[in-house]
C-alpha cells in the first residue's frame, strides 16, 4: 500500500488549499456574506463559483465525460479535506451534501438520458438536489426496509404517497431522487425515483427548524400525495432501490468524513494560533503540559482519521464497496470532528464559545456528524457484525 499522491493529485490538493486561504476563508469575517440561515449568500456563492471554475477547481467527483474533474476517490479525499478547511470550501466548488452524493449514484446508474437531463444540470451548478429517504417514526431511518411511502402503478405511470423528513436541501432543490416502496419483497421492494420540484402531487410541509447552522435548502419534512413518476425517471430498475441506496450511501458518508477533517484541522490551528499568543500566570498556554496533551492527542486522532478515510477511499477505487473501512472512518472521524470544536474552544476559552470565532458555528455543526447517514451506533452494530461473519480476517490486508 502507498499512501503518497501521484503528483498531479497533489497539485490539485495544492492549488484548493490556496483557493480556499484567499477566496474562501476571507469570506468568513464579512457579515454582509452570511443568509438567515448561517450560510453563505446564494448571491455571493455564484460568485465564489464562478472563480472556482476559473481555477480549475469544479465537481471533482464527477467523470469528465459528464463535466466533472474525473478525480478517483483518492483524489477526493485530498482534496474534500483541503476545501473544507474553509466553511463555504465544498459548496464552492460542487463537492458539498447532498449533490456531492446525488452526482456520484446518478454517473454510475443513470442512463444516458437519465444523465442528460437530471446529472448534467447538476455537475453544470444549475440546480441543487436531494435524496429523500429519511421518513417520520415508524418509517425508514438508518434502515431503508422500513420505508413506508409506496408507489402505486397506474397505468403507465406509478403514484407516490407517503411522508419524508429531514431532507437536506429540499426548500432549494430542483432534482429529487426519491426511495418508496413498490412491493412487500424484503430485498427487491424499493425503487429510486426521480423527479423535479414543479412536478405536481408533492409539497413542502415545513423547514425543520435544527440546531444549525444549516445547508442551503435547510432540512425540510415533505408530503406525497399523488406525485406520478414515470418509468423512464425510474434510477436502476423496479427494486433496485437498496441497491441505489448501497451504491449513493457508502461513498457519501466517506465525502461527509473528508469534509470533516478539513473542519478538525481547521479548529486545531484556530486553537494553536491562541494558545502560542494567549499568555496566564507567566506562560503562554502553548507551553503549558496540559494543553500539548491536548494538542497532541487530537493530532493523533486527525492522522488516524485521514488514514481511515484513504483506505476505504483506496478500497472504493478498486471496485469494492468499503462497508466496514466505511463505517470505521464514519465512526472515528464524526467524534474527532466533535472533539477537535469542542477543545478548540476549551482553549479559547470565552473567544472560543463567542461568535468572534468560527468555532461555536463548527461545534453546533459537528454535533449531527454522530447522526447523519447512520448514527455511531448502527455502524458499531455493522462493524460486529462483520467481525462475527469474518473473526480474524476482520483485520486481513486484502493479499
Amino acid at each position: 500500500m502507498d499512501f503518497t499522491l501521484p503528483p498531479e493529485l497533489d497539485a490539485i490538493r495544492l492549488k484548493a488549499r490556496d483557493f480556499v486561504a484567499h477566496e474562501v476563508i476571507p469570506l468568513e469575517s464579512d457579515p454582509t456574506v452570511w443568509d438567515d440561515h448561517e450560510n453563505i449568500r446564494l448571491d455571493r456563492l455564484a460568485t465564489l463559483r464562478t472563480k472556482a471554475k476559473a481555477a480549475g477547481l469544479w465537481a471533482p467527483q464527477a467523470p469528465r465525460s459528464d463535466g466533472g474533474m474525473g478525480l478517483p476517490v483518492i483524489g477526493w479525499a485530498a482534496l474534500y479535506e483541503e476545501a473544507n478547511y474553509g466553511l463555504f470550501g465544498p459548496v464552492a466548488i460542487n463537492c458539498a451534501a447532498p449533490d456531492d452524493g446525488n452526482m456520484n449514484v446518478l454517473a454510475k446508474l443513470g442512463t444516458p438520458a437519465q444523465k442528460e437531463r437530471w446529472l448534467h444540470p447538476l455537475v453544470r451548478g444549475d440546480v441543487r438536489s436531494s435524496f429523500a429517504m429519511t421518513e417520520p417514526m415508524p418509517g425508514a431511518g438508518s434502515d431503508p426496509g422500513m420505508t413506508l411511502t409506496r408507489a402505486e402503478r397506474k397505468g403507465d405511470t406509478w403514484v407516490i404517497k407517503g411522508r419524508k423528513w429531514f431532507i437536506t436541501g429540499a426548500g432549494e432543490a430542483a432534482h429529487f431522487i426519491l426511495m418508496a416502496r413498490t412491493s412487500d419483497d424484503p430485498r427487491k421492494g424499493l425503487t429510486a425515483f426521480l423527479f423535479h420540484k414543479d412536478q405536481p402531487g408533492w409539497r413542502i410541509v415545513r423547514r425543520i427548524g435544527i440546531m444549525g447552522p444549516e445547508e442551503h435548502g435547510g432540512h425540510c419534512e415533505l408530503e406525497f400525495d399523488g406525485l406520478e413518476v414515470s418509468d423512464e425517471d425510474i434510477l436502476g430498475q423496479v427494486g433496485d432501490g437498496l441497491k441505489v441506496t448501497q451504491v449513493r450511501l457508502g461513498p457519501a458518508r466517506l465525502t461527509h468524513c473528508m469534509r470533516w477533517l478539513g473542519l478538525s484541522k481547521r479548529c486545531m490551528d484556530i486553537a494553536a494560533s491562541y494558545a502560542a499568543e494567549r499568555t496566564g500566570f507567566g506562560i503562554r498556554l502553548a507551553d503549558r503540559e496540559t494543553i500539548q496533551v491536548k494538542m497532541g492527542e487530537l493530532a493523533h486522532d486527525i492522522q488516524i482519521g485521514r488514514l481511515l478515510v484513504m483506505h476505504a477511499a483506496w478500497k472504493l477505487d478498486q471496485g469494492d464497496f468499503a462497508r466496514k473501512e466505511v463505517s470505521m472512518a464514519k465512526v472515528h472521524v464524526a467524534d474527532t470532528l466533535h472533539k477537535a470544536a469542542d477543545i478548540a474552544i476549551q482553549i479559547n476559552g470565552a473567544r472560543g464559545y463567542s461568535k468572534d470565532t468560527i468555532l461555536e458555528w463548527i461545534y453546533r455543526y459537528a454535533r449531527q456528524a454522530r447522526l447523519v447517514d447512520g448514527a455511531t451506533e448502527v455502524h458499531r452494530m455493522v462493524l460486529s457484525k462483520f467481525y462475527d461473519k469474518e473473526k480474524q480476517d476482520f483485520w486481513s490486508w486484502g493479499v
